[in-house]
């Protein structure tokens, strides 16, 4: 069974029920268990067709399987050096079974090299044997599904940001406050001495994004002219053009660099005019991040790195994170729409199967 999205229209959507596909020598059957459901799957949904999302769970034309994080075991093997049984983490369609041609097997996992795959993002194309994943933890698989691929790239942005040594500013301004990848880059830019971390939430959520104890400050969409206009780094997780607009038009020249990094208000995005004052906005990709620090610290040195940097945030959501289980069609597509509709209240995120 696969849940698929209309590309053209993302409040549509369907299940299909299909034959399970014949694996050819070499390849492997993963039998899909569980993934995480969260605001970053409505990001690759809207970046869909920008950013390749679509491309890696190839569907019918005018369709789409957005990607997911979860764990799927080996359920079939046709690959020598690939176990049945066998047990990952990694990227997954919404579906029940998904076949790859696994390469570069090690103790530590796989890379599908299944040939639609091969000009895309390799960050995204690994597999993560759980028995030798330095990040997995039997007791915290929820997290890793909902927080892992978020708090990634909020550990790759707080990197990139003291790389460019903040870009000369000190105050660090993040839209959709209460948005978990925004919270998990200002868990990390609290730690920092001298950095100021901003957060733009709306009005209902600013209590919620308070009680996080991350941001020293606040500002509610509407009072945004209330801010300093000292020197600044927008990070933009909300994508909305309003609230982009108004940041530029507040900073100006102070503006020291202007990031995109998500579309929580997706349905608000709009084209960024050539008049937008300050820094022209500017596309975070956290695969090359990874393939810069891969080649710098190498993988063992990056695994390691981001192990040890998940460990205690994961101690720190266990305070206010609520996980919501759901198995089957409907819990799915509920789940999604009410995420599409933004009807998703931040404390909770969404754990859901298609499996029986």
């Amino acid at each position: 069974m696969d849940f698929e999205i209309a590309r053209d229209d993302l409040h549509r959507c369907r299940f299909l029920d299909t034959a399970p596909a014949e694996l050819e020598p070499g390849q492997a059957r993963l039998e899909v268990e569980r993934f995480g459901l969260t605001s970053n799957n409505i990001t690759y949904a809207t970046f869909g067709e920008a950013m390749s999302y679509w491309s890696f769970f190839p569907a019918d034309d005018g369709w789409g399987r957005v990607p997911v994080w979860g764990f799927a075991r080996v359920g079939e093997s046709r690959n020598d050096e690939l176990a049945e049984g066998a047990r990952v983490y990694g990227y997954l369609p919404p579906s029940t079974e998904l076949v790859v041609s696994p390469t570069r097997i090690d103790a530590r996992g796989f890379v599908d090299a299944s040939a639609h795959r091969a000009a895309l993002p390799p960050a995204y194309n690994g597999y993560a044997l759980t028995d030798a994943d330095p990040v997995y933890d039997a007791d915290s698989e929820d997290q890793q599904m909902l927080l892992r691929p978020l708090f990634f790239t909020s550990y790759l942005i707080d990197d990139f940001l003291e790389d460019a040594e903040m870009f000369g500013a000190s105050t660090i301004v993040l839209s959709s406050a209460s948005s978990k990848t925004a919270s998990a880059l200002a868990y990390l830019l609290a730690r920092r001495e001298g950095v100021e971390v901003v957060g733009l939430t709306s009005p209902r959520s600013v209590d919620f994004s308070a009680s996080l104890d991350v941001y020293d400050r606040l500002v509610p969409y509407p009072e945004i002219d209330s801010l300093a206009d000292d020197p600044a780094v927008f990070v933009d997780m909300a994508g909305d053009a309003q609230v982009r607009s108004a940041v530029h038009a507040h900073y100006g020249e102070a503006l020291m660099h202007s990031a995109v990094v998500g579309a929580t208000h997706h349905d608000r995005m709009g084209d960024v005019p050539d008049s937008l004052p300050g820094p022209r906005p500017t596309f975070f990709f956290a695969p090359d991040r990874v393939s810069k620090r891969s080649t710098a610290w190498g993988r063992d040195g990056l695994e390691q790195r981001l192990a040890d940097a998940w460990r205690p945030y994961i101690e720190w959501t266990r305070g206010w994170l609520g996980v919501v289980h759901g198995e089957g069609p409907e819990a799915l597509e509920r789940a999604y729409i009410d995420l599409l509709e933004g009807r998703i209240d931040p404390a909770n995120a969404h754990v859901l199967t298609l499996s029986g």
